[in-house]
């Protein structure tokens, strides 16, 4: 390898992923460039403005603020010069088809509050629900204890991966093993704790940070509730479009290079090993390694085509897309005062909307509907008395024959009458001065996943729903996977965490040279993974 690209390490797209992953390497002293094929940066983490409106229009919610402290930390920055974070809490308001109405609050006292008065307005039969709840609580906290131990730490994409030779059959890790409850899934532990449908549909709607089914996604993701419950969730004032600006703007403290308008065609290999990309322009680009934040499945299909490493990336496994989504952005000439920040508008018939849209793969009837609603918390968001409505609504991936040009319409309808019926919004198309909409054929296009899919891979299996591809290649040397595709999997918190370990799994390989070592005190921080 050449002095000249013996240093040189290339990102392949700026979604947070590939920022926390070009950050982290360039404060570990390595000379990093990265090629997005968009003008603007952070992925889906995108903005929309127009008509004095301001919406974010892919994540909404900030969890796990730890993780991005890491990042900045690791450069000896901290994260609050350049980000303004607000406590949210309660943390969502759930509607219900009954016209109850249940808030979610970070503390656990305060939750079983909440239950019991919901309890006894609700639902006086039902046994204790505030008993059920702090149950779930303390499995979910065991569960987020021993991932973070076995699965948040290291690059893996098996559960081999997760245990040192013979440790398995050790006591404490045997432990460890049984309670991730294998065999269970989300919606049979929830439901072994908690008895009242309502609690538990939203209690269920933590596994859709991962866009995948309850009742087919590993009891694991139940650790999902504690990671939001213990460290809670935020607002970066602003949206959350300030956070890929604040990493950008760290990146170009350390040095990175951004190459935007400019869409990698080919990874370039020889001897089982990257060797650099092809961009659209003609240009061979040498590189000593290559961090791919664009979705992993499309990455060996379309980058690496029928090399050796796509051929085997194909036989490890069936890659099911995680489901796709409708999203409406309606800037409003009003406020609705009873919606908190946000919301959730429950379906009917939890089985009957995840049957449709994981199963039948058709859009729900019933759906339920995620509202975000943030002028009360950032009031430049909209025109003073006006709100910038963000409203999501998850379909399947999308299949053969989909049309959604011809299918938007009603479903639209369908999801202003939800909101109409069971969310009090009786005026909101009235209210509406501004619009646009995302389809799944939409998301697809702009952002180009894998058949629409928002979160990635679905989290789907008993036993092996949680793994996603690992962030190093098994049989390309160099090539390191970032993002919501790749471990640990989607959501906004683990996402920059799959950069991190992305870059971290690159420098333990030594497959480039940096040119400074002192930032290797990145790995002296707090050996928790999601630090508080």
């Amino acid at each position: 390898m050449d002095e000249l690209t013996s240093n040189r390490v290339g990102v392949i797209g700026a979604g947070l992923g590939g920022l926390a992953a070009a950050c982290t390497l360039a404060a570990r002293g390595y000379q990093v460039v990265v090629f997005e094929r968009r003008t603007a940066l952070g992925g889906k983490a995108a903005v929309l403005s127009e008509a004095g409106y301001q919406f974010d229009m892919g994540p909404t919610i900030l969890t796990l603020p730890g993780m991005l402290r890491r990042i900045f930390a690791a450069a000896s920055r901290q994260l609050n010069d350049y980000v303004d974070l607000v406590r949210l809490d309660p943390q969502w308001r759930s509607f219900f088809a009954d016209g109850s109405t249940l808030d979610l609050l970070a503390d656990t006292a305060g939750m079983t509050r909440e239950l019991d008065r919901f309890a006894a307005a609700t639902a006086p039969a039902v046994p204790s629900m505030a008993a059920g709840y702090s149950r779930f609580l303390q499995l979910s906290q065991r569960m987020h204890d021993v991932s973070n131990r076995y699965f948040f730490s290291r690059p893996v994409d098996s559960l081999v991966d997760m245990f040192q030779a013979g440790s398995l059959f050790q006591p404490s890790t045997l432990g460890d093993v049984l309670a991730l409850r294998p065999g269970r899934t989300v919606a049979g532990t929830v439901r072994s704790q908690v008895r009242d449908p309502r609690v538990a549909q939203m209690l269920d709607h933590f596994t859709q940070y991962v866009g995948s089914a309850p009742d087919q996604s590993p009891a694991v993701l139940c650790g999902i509730a504690h990671m939001q419950t213990s460290e809670g969730v935020w607002y970066p004032r602003g949206g959350i479009g300030v956070v890929p600006r604040a990493l950008e703007c760290l990146a170009r403290d350390l040095g990175v290079e951004f190459q935007t308008n400019v869409e990698v065609r080919e990874i370039v290999t020889a001897g089982g090993a990257v060797r650099g990309v092809m961009t659209d322009d003609g240009r061979r680009v040498p590189l000593a390694a290559v961090v791919s934040n664009a979705d992993a499945v499309r990455t060996h299909r379309e980058l690496l085509r029928s090399t050796p490493a796509a051929r085997a990336f194909e036989r490890r496994r069936t890659y099911e897309p995680a489901c796709s989504g409708v999203v409406l952005y309606l800037g409003l000439d009003r406020r609705y005062e009873h919606l908190l920040h946000h919301n959730f508008v429950f379906s009917r018939d939890a089985e009957v909307e995840f049957d449709d849209i994981y199963r039948r793969g058709r859009p729900a009837a019933d759906p339920t509907c995620y509202v975000c609603a943030p002028a009360a918390t950032d009031s430049d968001v909209a025109p003073p008395g006006g709100e910038a409505l963000y409203v999501l609504v998850h379909t399947p991936y999308l299949r053969p024959g989909d049309d959604w040009r011809a299918m938007f319409p009603e479903y639209r309808r369908t999801i202003l009458r939800k909101l109409a019926d069971d969310a009090g919004l009786v005026d909101l198309e009235r209210r509406i001065v501004f619009e646009q909409a995302l389809t799944p054929q939409d998301i697809h296009d702009r952002y180009r996943v894998l058949n629409g899919a928002i979160y990635g891979l679905s989290s789907h299996g008993r036993f092996v729903g949680a793994f996603k591809p690992g962030n190093r290649s098994r049989r390309l040397r160099g090539l390191y996977l970032a993002g919501g595709a790749a471990h640990p999997g989607p959501g906004m918190p683990l996402v920059l965490l799959s950069g991190w370990l992305a870059a971290e799994a690159l420098d333990q390989d030594a497959v480039a040279r940096p040119e400074d070592r002192r930032a290797e005190r990145s790995a002296a921080i707090s050996s928790d993974v999601v630090p508080a």
